[in-house]
């Protein structure tokens, strides 16, 4: 059975140009910059032939990967209003304490995650602890420095 991906309308849009990008600029590039190397004659040792066609392997894999993702997606609208009490789901904003400081992450598709711009999904340790909790709920999640504790604080 085939996985449904959670994208924003964003990251749908940006995965959309990223393969055409792939597809219809970098590929022909690389399929005319392979064609030049084989005109080279000897293939044994010519590492430009060696190192496109390893580039094309690549970029065909990506663009077989992307194809697939969009193929079935589930897009999730963030800040959506939600009924009071709302447990924590994909596309919303979850404020967190954490020894005495606030924080703001954004649930999104694992195809979004940035854990960086504080974008995490479900399949991250704290987007895992977070998903389904309400306010007030606290959370444990292990990390390098040890256990840390979140308590959720609002949920938009």
């Amino acid at each position: 059975m085939k996985k449904q991906t959670n994208v924003t309308k964003e990251g749908f849009e940006n995965l959309k140009h990223e393969l055409d990008e792939l597809a219809n600029v970098k590929r022909p590039k690389l399929v005319e910059r392979l064609t030049y190397a084989l005109s080279q004659g000897d293939l044994a040792e010519n590492s430009d032939y060696s190192n496109a066609k390893e580039e094309l392997e690549f970029l065909d894999g990506r663009i077989d990967e992307l194809k697939r993702v969009l193929e079935d997606v589930n897009i999730i609208e963030l800040g959506v209003k939600r009924a009071k009490g709302s447990s924590v789901d994909l596309g919303m904003k979850i404020t967190v304490g954490v020894n005495g400081n606030k924080h703001v992450y954004e649930m999104v598709g694992e195809w979004e995650a940035d854990p960086i711009n504080k974008r995490i999904s479900p399949e991250s340790p704290l987007g895992q602890a977070l998903f389904g909790k309400k306010v007030g709920e606290q959370v444990e999640v292990e990390a390098p420095a040890g256990k840390i504790v979140y308590k959720i604080l609002a949920i938009e």
